[in-house]
């Protein structure tokens, strides 16, 4: 049976995330037992592992550092051993070499890029990018497999200020428009992240966390 681990630092939606990742596997043919995570030695046995956040940047990296060896075991594990590896809105943007919330903070390096304050010319929107919004293909992905996107697409529901920025072209799987074209979902080997959260995004939302329980990297 594959263990899939929720990481618990402090900051996160963890009670809606535990309970769509529970819902999911019930209906999974595979055998899976989701658990929150709040060590090291826990993270250990996880075949797959969830990193939520919310708040800031600076504030979830300092979450994590808190938990004594937490982030060099989720070096070795994902970046080394290949877990596969779902970072969900802060937790997406913490993949990033660095965020520029409040101040310079570095994050992971997985994926290379900058997280940046969303900037719109115009007043006819508003920041933070907030509630419903369809997500456009750039780049396919097994992660997307079988699901209705594009503009009469599903929705994903998000909350948000701060934006993305890929270096490389070739890990942005979909964008969502809010004036501009915003990073809503990144993959790079067997990392994945989603600027949105699939546990409040309903159909969408389960079609996704489906995809990445039975992923194979």
């Amino acid at each position: 049976m594959e263990k899939i681990g929720i990481i618990d630092f402090g900051s996160g939606n963890l009670h809606s995330v535990l309970k769509a990742f529970e819902l999911v596997a019930s209906k999974s043919n595979k055998g899976f037992k989701v658990e929150i995570v709040q060590n090291s030695d826990d993270l250990l046995d996880c075949d797959r592992i969830v990193l939520p956040g919310v708040g800031s940047f600076a504030d979830c990296k300092a979450g994590l550092e808190k938990i004594d060896c937490l982030i060099q075991s989720l070096n070795d594990l994902v970046v080394n051993k290949g877990r596969p590896f779902l970072g969900i809105c802060v937790g997406m943007q913490l993949l990033a070499d660095q965020g520029l919330e409040n101040n310079l903070t570095k994050g992971f390096g997985w994926i290379e890029g900058s997280v940046e304050l969303i900037n719109l010319k115009s007043k006819i929107l508003k920041i933070p990018h907030m509630g419903w919004n369809t997500l456009h293909i750039e780049n396919n992905h097994k992660i997307i497999k079988n699901i209705d996107l594009g503009e009469n697409g599903l929705h994903a529901y998000f909350v948000h200020s701060y934006n993305f920025y890929l270096k490389k072209e070739e890990n942005l799987i979909t964008t969502s428009n809010h004036e501009i074209n915003l990073t809503s979902m990144i993959a790079r080997d067997n990392i994945i992240g989603m600027q949105f959260h699939p546990e409040k995004s309903q159909k969408l939302g389960l079609k996704l966390i489906n995809n990445f329980i039975e992923w194979s990297p």
